[in-house]
C-alpha cells in the first residue's frame, strides 16, 4: 500500500522549493536598463581636430622607450619595443600651439614583417566643453600608410559610451630624432 504525505508537509516542502527559487532571483547578474534612467539623452556625432606631437628627443621628450624584447636592435620593425606617452594634442600642427589635451598611454611595435603598432591610449582633453573627458583608443597604426585608422572603444564625461573611430595622418617625421607631428580627425558617436 503506498503510504502518502501529510497535507502539511506539503505545504513545508512548497515553500521551501518557492524560497530557493526566490533567493536564486534576488542575486542576478545583470539586468537591462533604459538608456533615460542613466540620464542618457540622444546620441550625438562629433568632429574633433588636432594634432598630435610625439616628442621623442631633446631635453623634454613626452615618449620614452620602457622596455624592448632580446630582438628589437635587431628586428627590421623594431619588433618589441614599448613606448609609454604623455603626448600635447595640438589645435596646430606647431608644437607651440594651443593644447587642447594629452594622449596618454602606450605604443608597441607588434609586427615582425612590416613596421606596425599597438596604439592602447586616452585622449585626455582639458580645453572647452569637453575638459574633462576622455577617449580610449585600441587598435593598430600601420605608421607608413598614408592614412590610418584607429577604433575608439569608449570614453568618459562627455564621451561616456562613446564609440567611433579616428583617422591618423602623418604631418611630419624627423629621422634623425624620431619626433613626429600626426594629424587626427576623430569621429565619435556619444550621448
Amino acid at each position: 500500500m503506498a503510504q502518502t504525505l501529510p497535507p502539511h508537509k506539503y505545504t513545508i516542502f512548497t515553500i521551501f522549493l518557492f524560497s530557493i527559487l526566490l533567493h536564486g532571483e534576488s542575486h542576478k547578474f545583470s539586468r537591462n536598463l533604459s538608456p533615460k534612467s542613466l540620464g542618457l539623452k540622444k546620441q550625438k556625432l562629433s568632429h574633433l581636430h588636432f594634432y598630435f606631437q610625439d616628442i621623442v628627443g631633446g631635453d623634454h621628450p613626452t615618449a620614452l622607450k620602457v622596455a624592448q624584447s632580446p630582438i628589437t636592435n635587431i628586428s627590421h620593425t623594431g619588433f618589441g619595443y614599448m613606448v609609454m606617452i604623455d603626448d600635447p594634442l595640438t589645435v596646430g600642427p606647431e608644437r607651440t600651439s594651443k593644447i587642447v589635451g594629452r594622449a596618454q598611454g602606450i605604443y608597441a611595435s607588434a609586427d615582425l614583417n612590416q613596421v606596425g603598432l599597438l596604439m592602447v591610449m586616452n585622449y585626455v582633453f582639458i580645453e572647452g566643453k569637453y575638459n574633462g573627458s576622455t577617449l580610449s583608443i585600441l587598435g593598430r597604426n600601420s605608421v607608413f600608410l598614408p592614412v590610418r585608422e584607429l577604433p575608439i572603444v569608449g570614453g568618459s564625461g562627455l564621451f561616456r559610451f562613446a564609440r567611433g573611430y579616428a583617422l591618423a595622418k602623418t604631418h611630419s617625421f624627423n629621422i634623425s630624432n624620431g619626433d613626429a607631428t600626426v594629424e587626427y580627425n576623430v569621429y565619435v558617436q556619444h550621448y
